[in-house]
């Protein structure tokens, strides 16, 4: 029985370079471009948990920048995202103690964040007065067309795999938008969906979500299976994958 993803691990915040490389073009396809339009001008941008960069790579033809500093605890994705320019910083921003940006932004972190994480981001963000483009956050429920039976089962046993151990998971977006506000920020949300229909993307991503599903429902696995090549064998498969893009122009832009 196959069911586990080939290039990723489900819920593991270290991706290897074929996944990122694979998801690109959809995840530029979904994010908010109308929210970019409420960003000041930066002059230092810190993109965290960059990957192999391709929120830069997104994000620069959109934006007038300065300089560019890329957050990541891989170094190995690190040297590839600096191929197209930008300093790399290995790590993260979570145990910092003050930040010197003028624009946070990530694609798809959030949710393997904790509550207090988030709010750690959140606090250094508003201190410095930056501007803040979070993007990509699961909101969970994702969708299978056409629909079977099974399909919510699954769903909810993601869902609450992405909730393990205490990270976010599908609530993270809207946690760190009511962190924002909470904090005297103004913040606009934008839904970002992934829509995808039959490819390599939608495959990939259809096994690593069964198998975190069963990791987390062990009861699913006899299901796994047949599952899986019963929706793989359907040439009209079709998938939306719910994400929200969230923005907040800073202080220095009141």
């Amino acid at each position: 029985m196959e069911t586990d993803a080939r290039l990723s691990t489900p819920g593991d915040p270290v991706c290897v370079p074929d996944w990122l490389a694979l998801r690109e073009p959809a995840d530029a396809a979904a994010r908010s471009t109308e929210l970019v339009g409420l960003l000041p001008e930066p002059a230092v941008v810190r993109d965290l948990g960059c990957g192999s960069g391709s929120m830069g790579r997104w994000l620069r033809p959109l934006l007038r920048t300065g300089t560019w500093y890329l957050h990541d605890r891989d170094p190995v994705l690190l040297e590839i995202a600096a191929r197209d320019g930008g300093i790399p910083v290995v790590g993260d921003l979570t145990s910092a103690t003050a930040l010197d940006a003028d624009l946070v932004t990530c694609s798809a972190l959030l949710d393997l964040l904790t509550a207090p994480e988030v709010d750690r981001l959140v606090d250094l963000c508003v201190e410095a007065g930056a501007a803040v483009l979070f993007t990509l956050s699961v909101t969970g429920g994702a969708t299978l067309y056409p629909a079977e039976p099974l399909d919510a089962r699954f769903a909810a046993a993601f869902d609450a795999h992405q909730r393990r151990s205490g990270l976010l998971g599908p609530d993270a977006g809207a946690y760190a938008a009511a962190a924002l506000r909470a904090r005297g920020a103004r913040v606009q949300t934008r839904e970002s969906p992934w829509r995808l229909t039959q490819g390599p993307l939608l495959e990939e991503w259809l096994r690593g979500w069964i198998s975190a599903a069963v990791a987390q429902d062990p009861a699913l696995a006899a299901e796994a299976g047949p599952y899986l090549r019963r929706r793989l064998a359907d040439p009209d498969l079709r998938a939306t994958v719910p994400h929200l893009d969230l923005c907040a122009p800073g202080a220095r832009a009141w």
